[in-house]
């Protein structure tokens, strides 16, 4: 059953584009200190009793006095452009394990770290491991570009924010990409409205193999979802062809034609940005309406120094 269609434009601050911020970066944060306060005793303790970064919590006071901390950020991620850029963890001062250590509690003060696999694994890592999107495979374990999507679409409840921490950058390449889906919507609903109904039903995304025994191999979502206050993208056209194709369900003359349009605005409307984040840099961004994509990318040769980021799915903290 099609959910509520969202028919208007949401022109808040959401519903950004480049143009509009000119040379703002509303997205660029310092770590608080108050954050680092919070952390440096933990490191400090970890340093005498290592164990996997996973396994150290943060209390429900200290949860919520970096909450606290990092308000502007959060109010950024929900109500704002929706992505943030977080500086930084000196990594010429703490090792890639402290620098994972930092970034799990930093992503506890955000929000509460939620399973990316059947594997039940919280902490992600993000590297090319020689893996075939065109065979199954995630593009996170890949060095292609991967177009614009939310992560965990195939999943009943996808994360609300996903972050990302870089240890090492690749040789070249490897540009993050943000957008809005509420620029996007708003110009499906100047030039197309008559698409949005189809939108607002139900495609069968591929799910990667991401199952359990006896579990269908996709999910059926709508790719938009309006709940009255925020609006909800669910989206890899990749994943989408590709679940289609695994249910024998051709996709509708009416589904083929909406999708196209939102391949059409993204492909020639200038909606993104493009900054390539630093070792030691955090990115979070909502799930629900940002859009992000990666460049392909080159790698190194010597196995030590390729590419590596960690990646975080975070549900909202009431």
């Amino acid at each position: 059953m099609p959910t509520k269609v969202l028919e208007q434009r949401v022109d808040d601050e959401r519903a950004w584009t480049p143009a509009m911020m000119g040379q703002k970066r509303p997205w660029r944060f310092d770590l608080d200190q108050r954050c680092w306060d919070l952390i440096d005793p933990i490191v400090e303790a970890w340093r005498q009793n290592p164990q996997p970064a996973t396994q150290v919590s943060l209390d429900e006071t200290q949860c919520q006095s970096g909450k606290e901390a990092l308000a502007d950020v959060i109010r950024v991620l929900d109500a704002g452009v929706g992505f943030v850029l977080l500086d930084g963890i000196p990594l010429d001062r703490y090792s890639h394990q402290e620098a994972a250590l930092i970034y799990w509690l930093v992503g506890q003060m955000i929000g509460r770290p939620i399973q990316q696999n059947v594997k039940g694994t919280l902490l992600y890592d993000v590297r090319d491991v020689g893996a075939d999107h065109t065979k199954g495979a995630r593009f996170s374990v890949t060095n292609a570009g991967t177009p614009f999507h939310t992560d965990g679409a195939f999943y009943q409840n996808p994360a609300d924010y996903v972050a990302l921490l870089n240890l090492r950058p690749a040789r070249s390449g490897g540009k993050s990409q943000m957008l809005s889906a509420y620029s996007l919507h708003n110009l499906l609903v100047d030039r197309s409205p008559e698409l949005l109904e189809t939108l607002y039903q139900g495609f069968h995304f591929d799910r990667r193999g991401e199952i359990k025994e006896g579990e269908s191999p996709t999910s059926e979502h709508p790719v938009f979802n309006w709940d009255g206050a925020e609006l909800t993208m669910r989206y890899l056209s990749y994943y989408i062809h590709e679940g289609h194709n695994q249910t024998g369900l051709a996709l509708s003359e009416a589904q083929q034609v909406s999708l196209q349009a939102i391949e059409d605005v993204m492909d020639q409307d200038n909606l993104f940005v493009e900054f390539t984040v630093q070792p030691g840099q955090m990115l979070f961004c909502n799930n629900h309406w940002i859009l992000h994509s990666r460049s392909g990318y080159q790698d190194h040769d010597d196995p030590d120094l390729r590419r590596h980021y960690l990646r975080l799915w975070l549900w909202r903290r009431p």
